[in-house]
Formats: C-alpha cells, structure tokens, sequence
C-alpha cells in the first residue's frame, strides 16, 4: 500500500504501524519517496495503544490491512478516537456450533454490521471489505446493477488464476491462515426468500472460463463477504463466492482437516501450547516472499446473470494482475498488489470527496463510476465480456458434488 500510495498527492501524511521495528525500516528503506511517512511501533490487539497513537498524529482514517484475527481492537479504537475506518476483510464468523454445514451461525463482520447506527450517530464511515476480494468485486457488482441490468438474478463473485511457483509442491499465494479458514468453513450463499444459508464445503462445483489467457478452472463455494455485503444494497435473487482452488489444492486442504491441522484451538505440545494452524502457517513459506519465484496471472471478478431491454443478459467484469508486471512495477506479487492497490484508490476517493458517508458500509454502497475511473488512473485497468451462446462461455455445472464426505476433523484435547 506505501509504494502505491506514494506515487499520489492525495494525502499528507502516512503513518505506518506495525509491531515489529524491523518491517517498518523495510517498508520505509524500499520507498523512492519517503518523506510523508513515518512509522510506529504499535501491537494493534492494545486498543487502547492504537487510539493513543491516532490522537497523536491526529489521523483522519485508519486502514486495517491486518490479519482479521484482530479486526475488533482496530475498529474499536478507530471509533473511539473518532476515525474514518477502512479494513480489507471482515470480522471473523463463528459457525453453527452443532451443525455448521446446515445452519448458519455467526457470520463474517456480524458485529461490524451490528455497530452501523453507532457509527452513523458519530458521523463517521467504517468502509469494511475494501480489498479486491471483497472489495472491487462488490464495486462491480454495484456498477452492473447501475449501469448494465435491469433486473439480477445472480450476482457470483468467481476468483482464479494461473499462478505457479517455482520449486515448490504446495505454496499458497495468500495466507494460509485466512485461506483455510475461507475454505473449510461452511461455505455461504444467499437467496432472496430465503436469506444466507450454509452448505457443505467446495459445494457447487462448475467450470469458469476466465479471460486474459488464464483459461478454464473448477470453482467452489467457500465463504466469503460479498454473500453477506451485496444482498443489503443490491436487488438482486442469488449471491455466491466460489474460488478457483484446483483439484491439488482442496485435496492439501482435505488432508489438514482430516489430520486436525487446520484447528486453531491451542493443544498440548511437550511443554508448549500450539495452534495446529498455527504451525502450518510457521512451517510453509511466506507468501509476500515467493513473487520472484511466481509466474502467471491471477484474476478477480464478479459474475452477474439477468435481464437488459427485456432480453436475457450475462456479463463477467474483472480485474487481471500479471505477476511479472507486479514484481518490476511495484516489487510485489500479483496477489497481494491486486489487493492493496484497491484500498489506496478507496482512500484517494473519500480524501477528494468523491466518496462520502457514514455507518458501517461495504463497498457497494457507493457510486461504482468514480472509483473505475480512477483505478485506470493507477495504470491498472478493469475489463468486461459479453456472455451466452455465442459469446464468452457461460458458466458450467459439473454435477458433482464438492466434498463426498461431511468434514470430520480430528478431536484434539483443549490446553
């Protein structure tokens, strides 16, 4: 986000924080231009460290880009110091206790959404899923039901690439805490009539053609924020998030469930207690490190199926970010650029006033033309197919199903 943003002149300063003294002098030694950041050491789970560090450098916005394990200090402290919030994932859902994969428990930003009147009384916005998934994906989403449909059916969020890397079996692109905790728990959807609902993991498998050379992938249902953000301010029959995870890939994923390495519930170890996820995340390489080892493409889009003119209309707007492209512009992979460079152009939005509000709102509370527009000032630009018969193809049911047995995890004693 600070090699981004310090190519603009939207804002006077940026305050990087971090717990670790070390990554901010990374961070700050790689920027050309320097001289409107600073650092500061902060542990962001101290909320009331986070407020007192606002209050003193008298910050209008604070931008959450971190893991949402800790999302509830930070938007804490941001309203109580009486900040903008802007974050790129919401708060974390706590699944059905007794039967996760048939009824819905907590869901993602809950309590987030739960705060809105609060925040609307204190005239401030909490902008949350601001990334590119969520993020730009419910932008599209907002901009086809303005400009592109007269009615929705469907509005699906559908993520893939091409992406390898060099000399590695199994290496996520992205975290692999918050990847497993998108993908094992219990997928959601929405249907109008019916609400959000939950069904079993890698549910409703299809095939997805995606554009610019990455070519057709498997996609299945996990879970994710556009379900729950997009029915509030779209109309529209159906929402989905399926991920183009790859054969190879949800097996690695079924085999840490099936052994209980996915838990996060802390065990007995020797004399330590440990999260088998935990591990795996310490033990597998780190993704923001590997973009010089990565070849490919990765795309991020939003699906959306209905009617224009009285006649059936489907079309599938997206996002591409090329790896090599990346990794000489900015110094970083593709994934995690296309990901931060969503939040900056956000930011540049509601500095200029171009974005206004209050309350806790997604990213499809807003006018979708603005922040399109600047994102190709950012030279990184957004396309669109046409699809249907004769056209792009549309997407394709396999028929299977997604997992063929019900997830059993290992039962491990508590600490």
């Amino acid at each position: 986000m600070a090699s981004i943003a310090e190519t603009r002149s939207f804002f006077e300063s940026f305050v990087l924080a971090d717990v670790s003294q070390s990554r901010l002098e990374a961070v700050l030694a790689s920027l050309d231009d320097p001289g409107r950041f600073s650092s500061a050491v902060v542990d962001a789970t101290d909320r009331g460290k986070v407020v007192e560090l606002a209050r003193s450098v008298k910050a209008d916005v604070i931008v959450n880009a971190c893991d949402p394990r800790i999302n509830e200090s930070i938007f804490a402290a941001a309203f109580e110091a009486g900040c903008h919030y802007l974050d790129l994932a919401m708060n974390l859902s706590q699944p059905h206790p007794t039967n996760p994969y048939a009824e819905v428990g907590e869901p993602l930003g809950a309590g987030q959404l739960a705060a809105d009147e609060a925040w609307r009384e204190a005239d401030l916005l909490a902008l949350v899923g601001m990334g590119v998934e969520p993020g730009l994906s419910n932008i599209f989403a907002r901009y086809a039901a303005d400009h592109l449909f007269d009615t929705i059916d469907e509005i699906g969020v559908r993520d893939g690439s091409n992406l390898s890397i060099d000399g590695f079996d199994f290496a996520p692109t992205f975290s692999i805490w918050t990847t497993i905790e998108e993908t094992l728990n219990p997928p959601l959807v929405w249907e109008r009539g019916r609400g959000l609902f939950t069904t079993e993991c890698f549910s409703e498998p299809e095939i997805f053609h995606f554009p610019a050379g990455i070519g057709a992938h498997e996609c299945v249902n996990v879970e994710h924020e556009e379900v729950v953000l997009i029915p509030r301010e779209i109309d529209c029959g159906r929402v989905t998030f399926k991920y183009g995870l790859g054969a190879e890939f949800v097996d690695w994923l079924k085999t840490f469930a099936y052994l209980g390495l996915d838990s996060k519930h802390k065990i007995r170890v020797g004399d330590v207690s440990v999260a088998p996820r935990d591990v795996l995340a310490a033990v597998l390489p780190n993704p923001a490190k590997l973009g010089h080892l990565m070849h490919g493409r990765t795309c991020a889009g939003t699906w959306v199926k209905g009617t224009h003119g009285g006649e059936p209309r489907e079309v599938y707007l997206y996002h591409v970010a090329d790896n090599e492209t990346t990794m000489r512009q900015w110094g970083s992979q593709a994934v995690l650029w296309q990901t931060a460079v969503c939040p900056v152009v956000a930011l540049e939005l509601l500095a200029t006033g171009a974005w206004q509000g209050a309350g806790v709102r997604g990213p499809d509370a807003f006018d979708a033309v603005p922040f399109l527009n600047l994102l190709g000032d950012y030279n990184t630009h957004h396309g669109m197919v046409e699809m249907g018969p004769g056209l792009w193809p549309s997407p394709r049911p396999t028929g299977q199903r997604g997992w063929d047995r019900p997830v059993r995890r290992a039962i491990v004693p508590g600490v």
